[in-house]
């Protein structure tokens, strides 16, 4: 049974969460106050965290930040209605995606199994893992290594890296990768991918400025260039 994490202080979305969440077989524990939400990821170890922004003591981004490094599962923050701050916000901290409160529990379940089912898929690529140059990435392990150095991704950062590289040569579409990473369609305006990138570039020393690694072809897409990792 996959256990939830919800980090929320407000109690009654909490248990209309919790029941319902529960009620889809889940086994969910809720957390109101934002200081103890790290020692509970580190000592539940959860398949997924929901974190709203928030919650008193820390806020959800600075939680989100904080267990970033270390904790390896999915996730999802609760945003404030129309704040695009806060999306690109809790996306450059490391969540995997987010949900515009007010939650409607449908909504947070299916964004729950996407995530999920994402993250504990088996990959269908033959490869376990991938080299260029100095860039290596372990997929079975979902591990990345540049020059030797470990460089942490969230879930959705090392999905975005992996389908570039496989890629490797051929310019994406922003549609498409957010249909292949989020697996729903695209609605022309969401900037989840570009953040991503931006967040993808510079974990990798990529140049903000004028990438080398993975290019902006301008109207097309993204494209991962093979031979740009070998020094």
């Amino acid at each position: 049974m996959n256990m939830v994490l919800l980090a929320e202080d407000d109690a009654r979305l909490a248990n209309l969460v919790k029941d319902y969440l529960e009620n889809n077989g889940f086994r969910v524990v809720v957390e109101g106050a934002g200081h103890n939400v790290p020692r509970q990821v580190n000592e539940l170890n959860p398949n997924i965290v929901i974190l709203d922004i928030m919650l008193p003591g820390k806020d959800g981004m600075t939680i989100c930040k904080e267990i970033r490094p270390k904790y390896e599962g999915p996730i999802l923050m609760l945003t404030a209605r129309d704040s695009d701050m806060d999306q690109v916000l809790g996306l450059e901290f490391g969540a995997d995606d987010y949900v515009i409160k007010p939650a409607e529990p449908r909504v947070l379940l299916a964004r729950i199994r996407a995530l999920l089912r994402r993250y504990q898929q088996e990959t269908k690529v033959e490869e376990k893992e991938l080299n260029f140059g100095q860039l290596y990435i372990n997929v079975a392990a979902r591990t990345v290594a540049l020059a030797d150095e470990d460089v942490i991704l969230s879930s959705h950062e090392f999905d975005l890296l992996l389908e570039l590289a496989k890629n490797a040569g051929k310019v994406l579409s922003r549609e498409y990768l957010f249909n292949t990473i989020y697996s729903r369609p695209y609605d022309g305006v969401d900037r989840t991918i570009d953040v991503r990138i931006s967040h993808v570039r510079k974990k990798l020393g990529d140049s903000s400025e004028n990438p080398t690694r993975i290019k902006t072809v301008w109207g097309k897409g993204y494209l991962f260039v093979s031979d740009a990792w070998d020094s």
